[in-house]
C-alpha cells in the first residue's frame, strides 16, 4: 500500500475497531458454552469441539459465498457495494444468527446452537474481510501492523469481557451442576448482542469510513507483478496455512482448557472462567504491547510505552475480574511472564517476520512446560500462550497481503477462509484427548507453532525476491 498518508486517520479508524470488539466477544464466549453444552447435552470432548467448528467453518464458507458472487458478477463485490455497507451488511447477518438463541435455548436444541453461532460467524467472515486491510490502509504502510495490532487489542478486550458476563449470565445465581438454567439462561446475553449488532451498523453506516480507502485505490496502480491472481504469489499460499494453523492453536488452547482444568486440577465449571479470561486478555496485552509504533514515531516514548502499554492492559484484566468478584491473588504471579513478552517485543525490532519466529518459538516454549508440568505452573504456561499468539495474526495478515496490489481484496478474502483452522484444529486436539489424555494433547499446538516459526523464516526471503524489505521500511519510516 502506497498511500501518502503519514499519521493513522483516528477518526475513520475508532469507529471501524468496534467490530473488532464484537468478534473477539463473541468467539471467547465460545470457550465458555463448550464445557456448559458439554454437561448439558452429555457430549465427548470432541462432540463438544463442534461450538468451535460450527463457527469457524463458518468463516472459510462465508469466504467461499463471496468468491463465488464476484466470480458469477465478474467483479469485486465489496469494491462494487462498498467498504462501508458490507461492514454494515455483515453486522446484519450476524444479528439474525443471534435471534437463533432463543428458541433453541428454550427446547434444549444443540444443533440450533451451532446454527445460530454458524450464521453469526457468516456475518463475521464479511466484516474480517473487509476491516483488516482496512485497518492496515488507514494510514502510512510502515505502521499498517501495528495499527492491525492495535485493532487486535480492541479485539481482546472483548475477548477478556466476553466470557465473564457470558460466565454471570449462566451461572449468576445458580451452581454449575444446574444444567438447565444455564442453558436457558444463554439467550438473554447473545439477545441483547444482536441488538448491540444493529446499533453499530447503523452508527458505522453514518460514520466517516470511506466506501473504499484511498490507500487500496493507489496500490491497484502500482501492482509490482502481472500475475492474474492472489493465488499465484507463494507468500499468500504459505500464509493461508499459516493462518489456518494460528487460528487453530490459539483456539484450541483456549477451548480445550476448561477440560484439562476441570479433569486435571479438580476445577468447577464456573470457576474456569477468570483463566480463560487471562487467556484471552494475554492476547490483549501482547497487542497493546504490540500496537506502540502506531501512536507515535518518537523512539524514546515507544519504549516508555512497551512497559506502560502491557501492564495497562493487565490492569483492565484485574479490574474486570475485581468488579466481577473474583480473587485476583492467582494472578498476581503473571505480571513476571509479562517481562517475557516484554524482551521478545524489544528483540523482533518491528519486523513482522522476526517478530513471527520469536513468538512461535516462545509458543512451543510455553505449551512444552505446560505439558511437563502440573498444577498451576501448567494453567500459567498454557495460558501464556496467549502472550505469544498476540501479534502473529496481524505479522502473518500483514506479510501475506504485501505485494498483492489489486488483488490484495481477493487474497484478504482467501486469508479468512482460512479461520476454519480453529475450529478443525480444535477437534483434532479433542480427539487426540480423548486417544490419550487433555495434558499430551496440546502437542497439536506444538506442531502448529512449529509451522509458524518455519513461514517466519521462509517468507522473509520471498518478499525480498520481490523488493519488498520490512527492515528498510520499517527504519524509513521512523
Amino acid at each position: 500500500m502506497t498511500s501518502n498518508q503519514t499519521k493513522t486517520n483516528w477518526a475513520q479508524f475508532i469507529p471501524l475497531v468496534t467490530v473488532f470488539f464484537f468478534w473477539g466477544f463473541v468467539a471467547a464466549s465460545n470457550d465458555i458454552l463448550i464445557p456448559v453444552f458439554k454437561k448439558a447435552f452429555d457430549l465427548e470432548q470432541w462432540q463438544s469441539q463442534l461450538v468451535s467448528v460450527a463457527f469457524y467453518v463458518a468463516y472459510t464458507v462465508g469466504s467461499l459465498i463471496y468468491i463465488l458472487i464476484s466470480y458469477l458478477t465478474k467483479g469485486d463485490i465489496i469494491n462494487r457495494i462498498g467498504y462501508k455497507n458490507s461492514l454494515a451488511l455483515g453486522l446484519v447477518i450476524s444479528a439474525l444468527g443471534t435471534l437463533l438463541f432463543y428458541p433453541a435455548a428454550n427446547t434444549g436444541s444443540f444443533a440450533l446452537m451451532l446454527s445460530g453461532l454458524f450464521i453469526v460467524a457468516l456475518g463475521f467472515s464479511l466484516q474480517q474481510t473487509v476491516a483488516n486491510p482496512l485497518a492496515i490502509a488507514l494510514g502510512p504502510i510502515t505502521t499498517g501492523s501495528q495499527r492491525l495490532t492495535l485493532a487486535g487489542g480492541i479485539n481482546n478486550l472483548g475477548t477478556t469481557i466476553g466470557p465473564l458476563i457470558v460466565s454471570f449470565a449462566i451461572f449468576g445465581s445458580a451452581t454449575s451442576s444446574d444444567t438447565d438454567m444455564s442453558i436457558e439462561s444463554v439467550k438473554i446475553p447473545y439477545l441483547v448482542l444482536g441488538a448491540a449488532f444493529i446499533v453499530v451498523a447503523i452508527l458505522l453506516k453514518m460514520s466517516s469510513l470511506p466506501d473504499r480507502p484511498q490507500a487500496v485505490v493507489e496500490e491497484e496502480s502500482v501492482t509490482i507483478s502481472n500475475r492474474s491472481s492472489a493465488l499465484s504469489y507463494p507468500q499468500l499460499l504459505l500464509g493461508m496455512i499459516a493462518i489456518f494453523v494460528y487460528v487453530g492453536v490459539e483456539v484450541s488452547t483456549a477451548s480445550n482448557l476448561p477440560a484439562y482444568m476441570e479433569k486435571g486440577l479438580g476445577f468447577m465449571t464456573k470457576d474456569v472462567a477468570p483463566f480463560i479470561s487471562l487467556y484471552w486478555a494475554s492476547l490483549m496485552i501482547g497487542r497493546w504491547t504490540g500496537a506502540v509504533e502506531a501512536f507515535t514515531d518518537d523512539m524514546s516514548m515507544q519504549k516508555i510505552l512497551r512497559f506502560i502499554a502491557p501492564y495497562l492492559a493487565f490492569g483492565v484484566f484485574l479490574g474486570v475480574n475485581k468488579f466481577m468478584g473474583h480473587d485476583l491473588t492467582p494472578f498476581y504471579v503473571y505480571a513476571l511472564i509479562i517481562l517475557v513478552l516484554i524482551l521478545a517485543d524489544i528483540a523482533s525490532k518491528g519486523n513482522p517476520a522476526r517478530m513471527l519466529l520469536i513468538f512461535s518459538a516462545l509458543g512451543i516454549l510455553a505449551l512444552l512446560i505446560g505439558m511437563s508440568t502440573s498444577g498451576m505452573v501448567s494453567v500459567y504456561a498454557f495460558t501464556s500462550v496467549g502472550l505469544f499468539c498476540s501479534t502473529l495474526w496481524p505479522c502473518i495478515f500483514t506479510l501475506a497481503v504485501s505485494g498483492l496490489g489489486k488483488h490484495t481484496s481477493q487474497g484478504s478474502s482467501y486469508l479468512i477462509m482460512m479461520i476454519m483452522g480453529g475450529g478443525i484444529v480444535s477437534l483434532v486436539q479433542g480427539l487426540v484427548a480423548d486417544a490419550t489424555n487433555i495434558h499430551f494433547s496440546y502437542i497439536v499446538g506444538v506442531i502448529c507453532f512449529a509451522y509458524l516459526a518455519f513461514y517466519g523464516w521462509k517468507v522473509s526471503g520471498i518478499l525480498k525476491n520481490q523488493g519488498i524489505n520490512f527492515d528498510k521500511k520499517i527504519s524509513g519510516g521512523h
